[in-house]
């Protein structure tokens, strides 16, 4: 696989032909450098030198000297990226000099813009002190080596309709060890740095691996309940470059539908302490708007329209209430919530121990709930907050039932209402809404599914397939 990178004005000695990073000596070498340092490391970062197990100080810069030569052999691989590699450099070099304290990383994180550059098949070379969402949750050296997914359909869409400038669909090409595992995505705001920056530049999700599990899970859990697919969705399930273009149009809408709309509250929800329902509408809301978004584009022809809406439909059902532990499962909850809310408009039937979809009514009713929490978003502006959450955990117990200990579930009569509203989420259980009996048992037949998604990229589902 090759790659132009001819550019008027582009920084370097631009080869005519790009090598993947991967395949370059120098790669192996980066990689073993870093997962021999990542284990001396503390969960900040630093590696504390009078702990048992750790190495010599001149042991550890001896790492640091291969990490840095081996980004010097691949920089020229990637002029687009020349101002961030030699900052990478210098902030490597300084962690050494100080004595590898805590890591401080915001110098090379500054100089690193992918979104400035968003053509198609475009490599990075990543290596930061980070902890992988979903992931590893420690701050460890990690080295990622991706390519930008950005087809001109999608370039167009973003320009014309969907504008969203941070965002970076990326695919994995190689990785240490903070990414085999549940991560998909590649965020600044998890890299160790002296301070946050006043506001970041740009944002990546994996679509390959997001899709490579999305198809592993939806064929399970098809094949375990009777479903039967449209020849259309049945071809996209089993097509990953499919599925990855679903995904990237989908994480894209999703992702910028966080600041858009009726919010009565920061979209992010960055410092906020809330019940965990609030972030699990959030991220359903912004989900339905991509689908509501995805059915528009289906009747005006856009083929990946389609695809987006079962791509939400599946993986929010079938994989999101059964990942992950139960508390304060906010995904979990949402997916709980879409399913019982299209079971409860008879789109979705569990009869003879076979599911159906009414697959006309689906997409009008799977709005219908966008709308829904759109309102409750709407009415929001003009609560107090605490009621807010009230009327937001009313529209959830309306489809899922509360735990039979909740305090929240017996109404405001049974908290202390005089405390701030931050001191009731207290009183939230971690499993405010359990899952159903539906869902209980179908865990049982797809977590070892699941569990084999870890680390999962397009590469490797492959591999296991044809194995």
């Amino acid at each position: 696989m090759t790659e132009i990178l001819v550019q008027a004005g582009t920084e370097g000695t631009v080869p005519s032909v790009a090598e993947r990073v991967v395949d370059h000596p120098a790669w192996p070498v980066l990689k073993e450098a870093v997962e021999e340092i990542r284990p001396w490391q503390s969960k900040d970062g630093s590696i504390d030198f009078a702990a048992e197990g750790a190495p010599a100080k001149a042991v550890a810069e001896l790492a640091v000297d291969r990490v840095i030569s081996a980004v010097e052999e691949l920089a020229p691989l990637l002029p687009h990226d020349a101002a961030y590699h030699r900052a990478l450099v210098a902030d490597l070099r300084r962690w050494a000099d100080d004595g590898f304290q805590v890591p401080d990383f915001l110098d090379s994180l500054l100089a690193f813009q992918p979104a400035a550059d968003r053509r198609d098949g475009l490599q990075h070379l990543v290596v930061f002190p980070m902890y992988t969402q979903n992931g590893n949750p420690d701050r460890n050296i990690e080295a990622v080596v991706l390519r930008m997914v950005w087809p001109e359909w999608l370039a167009e869409l973003e320009r014309t309709r969907y504008d969203n400038p941070l965002f970076c669909g990326i695919t994995f090409e190689d990785f240490t060890a903070g990414y085999d595992t549940n991560s998909a995505v590649l965020f600044p705001e998890t890299i160790a740095v002296r301070e946050a920056p006043e506001r970041f530049s740009w944002g990546g999700i994996f679509c390959d691996r997001e899709a490579a599990r999305f198809r592993r899970v939806t064929e399970a859990a098809v094949d375990i309940l009777g479903l039967e697919l449209p020849d259309d969705i049945r071809e996209m399930v089993g097509d990953q470059d499919r599925c990855q273009q679903a995904f990237v149009l989908w994480d894209m809408v999703h992702d910028r539908t966080h600041s858009h709309g009726d919010l009565p509250f920061d979209p992010f929800m960055i410092k906020q302490r809330q019940p965990f329902w609030m972030y699990g509408l959030e991220e359903l809301r912004c989900d339905l708007t991509a689908f509501k978004e995805a059915v528009k584009l289906e009747a005006e022809g856009n083929r990946h329209g389609r695809d987006v809406q079962y791509a939400v439909l599946f993986d929010r059902m079938f994989r999101f209430p059964v990942t992950g532990d139960r508390t304060r499962n906010y995904d979990g909850l949402g997916g709980q919530l879409l399913f019982a809310y299209l079971h409860k408009h008879d789109v979705v039937r569990w009869t003879d121990n076979k599911l159906t979809i009414d697959w006309e009514r689906a997409p009008k009713v799977t709005n219908q709930l966008c709308g829904e929490i759109e309102e409750l978003y709407r009415a929001g502006i003009d609560r107090p907050k605490l009621v807010h959450w009230f009327a937001a955990y009313d529209l959830v117990s309306t489809y899922l039932a509360p735990h039979p200990g909740s305090r929240w579930a017996k109404g405001p009569d049974a908290l202390d209402t005089s405390l701030p509203p931050r001191k009731l989420v207290d009183e939230v259980l971690p499993d405010e809404f359990p899952l159903s009996m539906f869902y209980e048992a179908l865990s049982k037949k797809l977590k070892n599914v699941i569990a084999s998604t870890k680390g999962i990229t397009a590469s490797a589902d492959a591999e296991k397939v044809a194995a």
